[in-house]
């Protein structure tokens, strides 16, 4: 019988909620392991093109020796980015273009290459994170895990789901945002069938996170005094700045993809040495941009530091992110953003102080909560943002002031039309990548589609919808109520669609049920 038959398709559905619990706690612990052991690859990387430069420092002979093995580094990539593309990048549009069905990645390849050319990038010092190759690391591993215990579609996109959270929970030890993230950003609707195994998976992978880092996150800032509610003006014109940089920041990134891809000049192999050779240049002069930028938040919140100072760390990290990015490299943007908006954050806390009569010992609150609203109004996940924020500082007693910042950011590049960063990324993406889709096109599918409130389809019974021909709908889940569809029967907001369709018709169905999800 074929793993993905109708008779088998459907028989596999009655009992797929406890199978993916099981399978849930070996997909977090793997990606724990994985990503764990690739956050320890990047210290040691980090920690070596440290002593490098202090070295050549007083050893000038050593420094064109760096520059040929940073050439080196940056060809190799160069060459297995071309080999393997679904590794250039972020990770995290390649997952969400795998769950909708446009793309189909190797998943052993794929891991094998993230792991090794994402560790090179940021080891060598360009301005990327290690959280969107976590992501996609996390959700390679879901899909293997399936492929080897041979399960049907529907479930293998649980545990690709599970193991993406998985990914963002061990690189961060932020398991609730992990959680979130699947939810809000990847599906964009909140599923019972996604939380329970992406809930599994995430505690699973930080656990094992725990114990070998311990319990402290990522960002220690837990002293933080908690900002009056008298300073909430602030807060809210602080989103609004927030929110218009990043829509500028939305708009750079795609300006600079764009403009790498209309070099001509530069042979396409020699593409990511410019920014690895400015890496190399940096590494010298202003060494506290390279890399992520974990250290220079620490820096930001413990050591004083001249306005003139931060500008010159803010300009010159956002523009060394464009370029690392714009190259293609492997690496994600989270790390690197936040940073950013960390840096917005006090260059904004800094003048605040000055004009107002505001305590100077609620700067470092500014930091925080611009980081939040910085990643709200690039990635649009506000509560993603806020949990992710409050995680990796440690403290959940400034979650309102995160929230109302992340709200106003939010809502500031909503007004301006700014669509999510990782949609716009998935688009250029399978838009650059035509011949991605290699999976047997007779196969059955199920998918799980969430109704919305006001959307067309709310409250209207099922004759009253004009549904694809290659449709059946199989089942209505409403709460634990499981309901048998028939003619008659009508659809709230709230209500899980199951619908059965052939695999060659996939990207098809999602793109119409999303149309009949749309708001009135």
């Amino acid at each position: 019988m074929r793993k993905n038959s109708l008779l088998n398709t459907m028989r596999h559905w009655q009992d797929i909620k406890m199978k993916l619990v099981f399978e849930s706690i070996l997909v977090g612990l793997i990606a724990g392991i994985v990503v764990v052991a690739y956050r320890i690859m990047l210290d040691y990387a980090g920690k070596f093109t440290n002593h490098a430069y202090t070295y050549m420092k007083n050893n000038y002979w050593a420094i064109p020796l760096w520059f040929l093995i940073l050439f080196g580094v940056a060809i190799f990539v160069k060459y297995r980015t071309k080999k393997v593309p679904m590794i250039s990048g972020s990770g995290i549009p390649q997952v969400e273009g795998e769950l909708l069905g446009h793309i189909d990645m190797s998943w052993w390849k794929t891991l094998v290459n993230k792991f090794i050319n994402g560790a090179l990038m940021i080891g060598a010092g360009l301005s990327l994170g290690r959280e969107g190759p976590s992501v996609q690391m996390g959700a390679l591993i879901g899909k293997g895990v399936s492929r080897i215990f041979k399960r049907i579609r529907i479930e293998e996109k649980y545990l690709i789901s599970s193991g993406a959270g998985a990914g963002l929970s061990g690189a961060f030890s932020a398991p609730l945002a992990g959680i979130v993230f699947v939810l809000e950003e990847v599906h964009k609707n909140f599923s019972p069938l996604v939380l329970l195994p992406t809930t599994v998976a995430c505690i699973t992978a930080d656990f094992f996170n725990k114990v070998i880092f311990g319990f402290q996150p990522v960002f220690n800032l837990s002293a933080l005094e908690i900002l009056p509610l008298k300073y909430y003006g602030l807060i809210v014109l602080l989103g609004i700045v927030i929110g218009i940089s990043g829509v500028f920041f939305n708009k750079s990134l795609i300006f600079s993809l764009n403009y790498y891809k209309s070099i001509k000049w530069l042979p396409e192999p020699f593409k990511l040495v410019l920014p690895i050779f400015i890496a190399g240049i940096l590494g010298f002069f202003l060494p506290d941009v390279l890399g992520g930028g974990h250290h220079l938040v620490i820096d930001l919140v413990h050591k004083s530091t001249t306005l003139q100072f931060l500008l010159v760390l803010l300009f010159v990290k956002f523009i060394f992110t464009m370029i690392s990015y714009g190259s293609g490299a492997p690496g994600g943007i989270f790390l690197p953003l936040i940073v950013i908006g960390a840096l917005i954050g006090n260059v904004y806390g800094y003048i605040a102080t000055k004009a107002t009569n505001i305590d100077p010992i609620y700067l470092n609150n500014f930091i925080v909560l611009a980081m939040a609203g910085y990643f709200t109004a690039i990635v649009k996940a506000p509560i993603t943002g806020s949990l992710l924020i409050t995680e990796m500082t440690g403290s959940f007693s400034h979650l309102l002031s995160l929230s109302v910042v992340s709200i106003t950011a939010y809502l500031v590049s909503d007004l301006m039309r700014s669509e999510p960063i990782y949609e716009t990324l998935l688009t250029r993406f399978i838009k650059d990548n035509k011949n991605i889709l290699s999976e047997d096109k007779h196969d059955k599918v199920i998918l799980e589609i969430a109704v919305r409130l006001g959307s067309s389809i709310d409250q209207k019974r099922i004759m009253d919808v004009e549904w694809p021909k290659s449709c059946l709908l199989v089942g209505i889940r409403r709460g634990h109520q499981e309901i048998i569809p028939k003619g008659n029967t009508q659809m709230f907001g709230g209500d899980y669609l199951i619908v059965l369709t052939d695999k060659k018709d996939e990207i098809q169905m999602c793109q119409y049920i999303q149309n009949l999800r749309a708001l009135n």
